[in-house]
């Protein structure tokens, strides 16, 4: 790996070795001074694809010739439309067919499945989070042990930081959970940190979760699209993820969800009823009485939303065709070298706090510039200025996430360049 700053034929030769190149193209740039802006913002929202366009305009069409009979007619009737999202986003998250649904956003999601799997009790009340939980992580659980009359000053755990840069062990978690596993009543976890960037072992936290009669789901809001990862077989009882980070879904877009096959069959287990989650071969029997679906099916509330779906079908087209184990295959060598210019040429002036370790992390870099929260701001607002868009994240990082479907070597490459030229004053 060559980490020169002063000439680029080692990123262009990577470039075109690429055998994911042929992505880029399928995406639509933000333009700056006539090029495309170097975005590194996939962990935020994912670029749009040129796809999109089309597939939304394809149900538009449907619905100005057929109206409501696109429900039941044409290459994909809008009944069955959610289904046909399930199999290629189960191969995303590494699960059974049957256990993955497409609705809803992501903390609706996380609330319908708390419902069932946070099932609190005078002697085990409390929910597992990690200090720091994104926020509307931390409000849907706060909330959710309010509901059901407990206190969050006593019911809310919050696991500190056990390692520097704010990075939580699995030491650490392993601790918490003998300490007091037997009050904990749910595990809720990232896949991904949001504002360090580490990745977790979703299979041995749901391990040591299950030891000590804890339900475990993850928030995979920062993994989906990005780590290769195996719910199915990491035992989790659910999980849920938003579409528009990694997954290129569009702004606000529709969110996934997993409930583990052990759960597939369980009319017993509570949940907050709708329609659309009733078995489907009698759905239209119009009965008064809720038979639930098999699998994740079951939890669905209401018709899915087809024109915000259809983004969603033209990203995973993409994902099919490149698959997850060649994307985290480049992503590895991508993140690595940001790494390397960084430590090469920028430590002086930018840490890393994402663990150095590749397991530990996925496309994102979290960086903090040295000279404080100030100097951080400068920098972030003098890379947007010259083209280069990562994101901020309160108090003092900067984001930024080479996404292996459309980011480049000369990508990374040209935001180093731009960090020296703002420490050297240029």
């Amino acid at each position: 790996m060559d980490t020169t700053l002063d000439h680029d034929a080692w990123a262009l030769a990577q470039d075109a070795a690429d055998p994911l190149a042929r992505f880029r193209p399928e995406f639509l740039f933000p333009q700056h001074e006539g090029r495309d802006q170097y975005y590194f913002v996939g962990n935020s929202l994912g670029l749009q694809p040129k796809g999109a366009a089309t597939a939304i305009a394809e149900e538009l069409a449907r619905w100005a010739e057929i109206a409501v009979e696109g429900h039941f007619r044409g290459e994909r009737p809008w009944m069955h439309y959610h289904a046909a999202l399930r199999e290629p986003m189960a191969r995303v998250v590494g699960a059974q067919p049957g256990e993955v649904v497409v609705m809803n956003s992501l903390t609706v999601n996380l609330h319908l499945l708390m419902a069932s799997f946070y099932r609190p009790t005078r002697e085990r009340p409390a929910i597992l989070v990690e200090a720091g939980a994104f926020p509307s992580d931390r409000h849907a659980v706060e909330s959710q042990i309010r509901f059901h009359g407990f206190d969050p000053a006593t019911d809310l755990i919050e696991l500190e930081a056990d390692e520097p840069n704010g990075l939580i062990s699995l030491a650490a978690i392993e601790r918490v959970l003998e300490e007091q596993g037997h009050r904990i009543a749910l595990v809720l976890w990232p896949g991904v940190q949001y504002r360090t960037g580490q990745a977790f072992d979703l299979a041995v936290i749901a391990r040591l979760a299950k030891a000590r009669g804890c339900a475990v789901g993850f928030d995979l809001a920062h993994a989906a699209g990005n780590l290769p990862i195996a719910l199915h077989d990491s035992g989790a009882d659910f999980a849920a993820w938003c579409t528009y980070k990694y997954l290129n879904s569009g702004p606000g877009a529709v969110a996934g969800a997993f409930v583990h096959e052990r759960h597939a069959r369980r009319p017993d287990l509570p949940r907050l009823a709708g329609w659309w989650g009733h078995r489907p071969e009698t759905r239209f029997l119009m009965g008064p009485a809720f038979d639930p679906a098999d699998g994740a099916d079951g939890w669905q509330q209401s018709n899915p939303p087809i024109l915000a779906m259809a983004p969603i079908r033209a990203s995973l087209d993409l994902f099919d065709a490149a698959t997850m184990p060649a994307l985290r295959a480049k992503s590895l060598r991508l993140t690595g070298y940001l790494e390397a210019l960084v430590k090469a040429h920028l430590d002086a002036a930018i840490e890393i706090l994402t663990p150095a370790d590749p397991g530990r992390r996925g496309a994102q870099l979290s960086l903090r510039v040295r000279g404080g929260r100030e100097q951080g701001r400068a920098l972030f607002e003098f890379l947007a200025a010259n083209g280069v868009l990562g994101d901020w994240r309160e108090p003092d990082v900067i984001r930024i996430s080479p996404a292996p479907l459309y980011n480049r070597f000369t990508d990374v490459l040209a935001f180093a360049r731009t960090v020296r030229r703002w420490t050297t004053g240029g």
